[in-house]
């Protein structure tokens, strides 16, 4: 019933930019915070950026200001994470996640790959 599906990932140079997009459904979706992670083989899932339903902040890890931005289009129930300056660090499985006070739902995520 509930999904999220991530888009925009793939082959950059570093340097270059990729526009992340979670489109939600079944779900009310400014109900929900949603949230960026990341995880590299071989290294934990990490938190890149979340916007917050209740009050519209968004939230960066140190390793991605400056570089990302986050922004949700209401009307079509999607969140961009917009990233620019890509570093090879940042090549990775991206998930969104949507977290009400209730619940909490995964997307499968998306991959970005930064060649040097």
């Amino acid at each position: 019933q509930v999904r999220l599906v991530e888009s925009g990932g793939g082959l950059v140079q570093a340097g270059g930019s990729l526009r992340l997009s979670c489109t939600a459904s079944g779900l009310t979706f400014n109900q929900y915070t949603i949230a960026w992670f990341r995880q590299a083989p071989g290294k934990e899932r990490e938190f890149v950026a979340s916007h917050v339903h209740k009050d519209g902040s968004s939230y960066y890890a140190d390793s991605v200001k400056g570089r990302f931005t986050i922004s949700r289009d209401i009307a079509k129930n999607t969140v961009h994470l917009q990233m620019n300056n890509l570093k090879v660090e940042d090549a990775a499985v991206y998930n969104c996640d949507a977290i009400s006070d209730y619940d909490q739902y995964w997307g499968q995520g998306t991959q970005v790959t930064v060649s040097s």
